[in-house]
């Protein structure tokens, strides 16, 4: 079952998540308030008979049991927020029809962004991207692959299948836009006549559509589907295609002239696309750091100039000219799409999102985007559970927008160029000039950047409409790239929020700064947090029923949009088992940042591999996983012992739960081989040290 989608909440539903909510927010502020307290009660006597130590211990549960209340209470306020939303936002049809058939409508340019991605995963990514309904569209995509002198056979020849997709799009679409085309110039030819059959014109069109329709009934029946990412993109893209084209089939018999030009007209935009790829990795003049933001970079700088190549020293650099001396022009563009090449999006995103972004009263939304959501149908655990935790964020984010504090989701959004002229900044690099747009400080570059883009007074906005979607990792070891390069970067880019917060010091700013301090801060806190209540030595007097009830609600409402977006109750249990599990992966990222912040070097950007088979996990987080878990039982036996019954129990049940993650997760026997993997090429890496180690002093 898929995520549901906002623009199918009705209003008198939302009015009850609403209240619902808020009566829920108001019974943790409750619960909260007495555990404040009750810590607070004791003070006093603590003071009087100077017991430092244990003023310091009730202050630090105090400080951790807080952090984690924020984050309940922000989830309460982002569902309110979010169901407030999909109240009263509507698609404007009307506006977007006159988007496709315009014209002069405002220049695209599709970015897909690629790494060594599978030539089918680029394959659906970019037909999703060119079978947008917009007029004159660009689909460009940035191969990022090694050079070709460095590459292995697999990389060579994984290189020259992503270099044949745009070349193979290139020949697919231009022979169906040249059949339309023909067609509508055809029918302007019939229409200079005075004696211009209606009922006839019908009939050809309708035999058009028919062709179409068999077109990619076609496709959907000779498709070979290999698993649910498969299933979806036949169903967004082909399936949606063929339900557009049977609506207007159905409505062949009551045409106008008018309406029979546009239709002639529409089958053209269908298929008038532009595919192109670029290379920045075979110029010395471009950035080469391994990135996706400077992959981006780097081609955004070239829009709307001519270029040359030429071969010097070392290599080969790409130089502006004159237009009549190129040999590569980048046409001038308006807004920019940027898509992952595992993402998947609607064919009517960039008409929805844009129609609105070109509302005189948006003329300062610099991006717009609806967060992805997880592709559905995973016959894989983790990745159903891995994919609800991405389905919530959803609906989070949908709430930052609802508070002015939206962020920007890398894998898909809607770009003004205008927007990331304004944040342009030049470096240098190897010694030549380099062009940031995207910031590359850390690696979740779409965090820095919407802090950038804030600051120059451009609004960011989220569409309540699941209109994207986006690839899970399929088992541990890919999770745990993916969540860490997540983790990592948050507290670099915290010194520019709060800068961001003073400058714009109100009200409404300290609402904002709410939400988004949060976010940057969260993975750190909640996981430290967490961590350091289970394993600190809490005595009896800590033993309150209100924290508990502080939670309680939120995982009532967590549970409940896990059912209403497909999934089952008990997976609550199962995201909370795996953010147990994701604790040791969190903090390294989170060490990550540390790190960075120490020796300004900057951390690489870890890719989340796509490939055939199991990633084996980092030997280091296996072992810390099941440290947690011998601790966990160890304190929670400890505390027993103690008679801190209500404390050990806590500790047993999170042992419990951590080892079922193990289990079901990571697993037992996959735990063993990635240890042991792990010491083999840390035993490898040694022996490759000691040897060159002696052939240098040789």
């Amino acid at each position: 079952m898929s995520p549901v989608d906002s623009s199918s909440v009705s209003n008198k539903r939302s009015k009850f998540e609403v209240a619902l909510t808020s009566s829920f927010l108001l019974f943790t502020l409750i619960a909260y308030g007495f555990m404040v307290h009750e810590q607070f009660y004791s003070l006093p006597n603590l003071i009087e008979g100077r017991a430092w130590y244990e003023i310091f211990m009730h202050a630090l549960f105090l400080a951790l049991t807080s952090v984690l209340v924020y984050g309940g209470v922000l989830y309460h306020f982002t569902r309110i927020g979010y169901f407030k939303r999909v109240a009263k936002t509507r698609n404007n049809a009307d506006r977007e029809q006159e988007l496709i058939f315009n014209s002069d409508a405002p220049r695209l340019t599709v970015l897909v962004p690629s790494y060594k991605e599978e030539q089918r995963v680029i394959m659906q990514t970019l037909l999703s991207a060119a079978f947008q309904l917009y007029p004159k569209r660009r689909v460009v995509l940035l191969i990022d692959n090694p050079p070709v002198s460095s590459t292995s056979d697999h990389d060579y020849w994984q290189l020259s299948k992503a270099r044949s997709v745009p070349k193979t799009l290139t020949d697919y679409f231009k022979a169906h836009k040249q059949q339309f085309v023909q067609a509508e110039h055809e029918f302007l030819t019939r229409n200079d006549s005075v004696s211009l059959d209606i009922y006839a014109e019908a009939e050809r069109l309708t035999k058009l559509w028919d062709e179409l329709e068999g077109h990619f009934s076609s496709l959907i029946d000779s498709y070979d589907v290999h698993n649910h990412v498969d299933r979806l993109f036949l169903k967004l893209i082909y399936e949606r295609l063929l339900s557009i084209i049977n609506e207007k089939r159905s409505k062949s018999n009551a045409l106008t002239l008018d309406v029979i030009r546009m239709e002639y007209r529409f089958l053209v935009i269908l298929f008038d696309v532009e595919f192109d790829s670029f290379e920045r990795k075979k110029y010395l003049n471009f950035s080469h750091a391994a990135n996706k933001a400077m992959n981006l970079n780097s081609y955004i700088g070239l829009v709307g100039g001519f270029f040359r190549e030429e071969r010097v020293p070392g290599g080969m650099v790409l130089s502006r000219c004159e237009e009549k001396d190129a040999t590569l022009s980048i046409p001038e563009t308006e807004y920019f799409i940027t898509l992952d090449a595992d993402s998947l999006v609607v064919p009517e995103y960039s008409v929805r999102l844009i129609s609105m972004m070109e509302n005189p009263e948006n003329s300062r939304t610099g991006i717009a985007q609806t967060p992805y959501s997880a592709i559905p149908g995973s016959d894989s655990l983790l990745e159903r559970v891995a994919g609800a935790t991405t389905d919530i964020q959803y609906l989070i984010h949908q709430g930052f927008t609802f508070f002015n504090a939206t962020y920007w989701v890398g894998a898909n959004a809607v770009i003004r160029a205008a927007a990331l002229q304004d944040i342009k900044v030049v470096t240098q690099e190897r010694g030549y000039e380099v062009c940031k747009y995207i910031q590359d400080h850390t690696v979740i570059e779409d965090t820095e950047s919407s802090i950038d883009i804030a600051g120059k007074n451009w609004n960011l906005y989220n569409h309540p409409e699941r209109l994207a979607y986006s690839a899970t990792p399929p088992d541990f070891g890919s999770l745990v790239i993916q969540r860490r390069r997540w983790a990592n970067g948050g507290l670099l880019i915290l010194p520019k929020l709060i800068r961001y917060m003073f400058r714009n010091f109100s009200l409404s700013g300290l609402s904002e700064g709410f939400f988004r301090f949060h976010y940057l801060v969260s993975i750190a806190a909640v996981n430290i947090g967490l961590l350091m209540l289970m394993l600190l030595p809490f005595g009896e007097e800590f033993n309150t029923i209100w924290l508990p009830l502080t939670s309680l609600t939120y995982y009532i409402l967590y549970a409940r949009d896990l059912r209403q977006n497909g999934y089952r109750i008990t997976d609550v249990f199962r995201v909370y088992a795996l953010n147990l599990l994701l604790i040791p992966i969190n903090l390294g990222g989170v060490f990550k940042s540390v790190e960075q912040a120490f020796t300004g070097k900057h951390i690489p950007f870890a890719r989340t591999p796509k490939v055939e088979g199991r990633t084996a996990a980092g030997s280091s987080y296996i072992i810390f996983s099941y440290v947690l878990l011998a601790q966990f039982f160890a304190g929670g036996m400890y505390s027993i012992l103690k008679a801190h019954l209500f404390l050990g129990c806590f500790s047993l049940m999170n042992a419990a739960i951590l080892l079922y993650a193990i289990i079901t997760f990571i697993g037992l026997k996959e735990s063993v081989e990635d240890v042991m993997q792990g010491v083999a090429k840390k035993e490898l890496s040694i022996e490759d040290l000691a040897l060159s180690t002696a052939q240098k002093s040789l």
